[in-house]
């Protein structure tokens, strides 16, 4: 066996949640937002083992419905479908002009000195250590993430974060938070161990999605509290 490959991480067996039906947040002629689960991956992922997915799963009952952005297998809370291709491109447009406003809460290991700040870390793959991604000063892409100290438990060390993507890089709040010395908690990939008490997965949610409706002009805000 070469040293790369010695190197990589072994894959966890994928196993989907059960199967107990869609949460539709919100339904109408050009978009369906629906709540993921923690565990179900977004889209199918390599082999037949992991064909169960979120975008399966919707299609199955709406199939014109097409996923316009993802979350992290492990991370629950609001995703976007579009109905047709042309939705599909003026949504995804409007992701790539940061015209969508995502706020994630998650709960992370210590407390930040900074009541608030951001994180301007450069990501790119960690190619021996796949799925990982990495910080790489030299070749990464731009990745940058805003936070805000929501709440510090202090018998249990944590600290439930506000946390704003300004860029969508693979895993950049997970390896963000990492990075600063307080990962999430429940990320086997990235450090943050299981805390007592906590169900076991990683405690982060997409909870709120603003956009402007690409057929009527409406400016539209959703919310998903978090299950943790």
């Amino acid at each position: 066996m070469s040293q790369l490959a010695a190197s990589r991480l072994p894959a966890l067996p994928y196993i989907a949640p059960p199967d107990s039906g869609i949460e539709i947040v919100h339904l109408d002629s050009a978009l369906l937002l629906v709540n993921k689960p923690a565990g179900l991956l977004a889209v199918p992922g390599r082999g037949a083992e992991k064909q169960d997915c979120l975008a399966r799963r919707v299609q199955a009952a709406h199939p014109s419905a097409l996923i316009v952005h993802r979350l992290d297998m492990h991370t629950s809370g609001l995703l976007l479908f579009a109905f047709g291709k042309e939705m599909q491109r003026q949504l995804s447009i409007h992701f790539a002009q940061r015209r969508i406003d995502k706020r994630y809460v998650a709960v992370v290991a210590g407390q930040p000195v900074a009541a608030s700040g951001t994180i301007d870390l450069p990501l790119a793959a960690d190619w021996p250590r796949r799925p990982r991604q990495k910080v790489d000063r030299l070749a990464g892409k731009p990745a940058r993430t805003r936070y805000q100290v929501l709440q510090h438990d202090a018998a249990a060390d944590t600290t439930r974060l506000a946390l704003w993507p300004e860029t969508g890089r693979t895993h950049q709040l997970r390896l963000h938070l990492q990075a600063i010395g307080h990962p999430i908690i429940g990320d086997l990939l990235y450090g943050g161990g299981a805390t007592p008490g906590q169900p076991q997965r990683l405690l982060l949610h997409a909870e709120h999605l603003a956009l402007v409706h690409p057929a009527s002009g409406q400016t539209m805000r959703f919310s998903s509290a978090a299950p943790f």
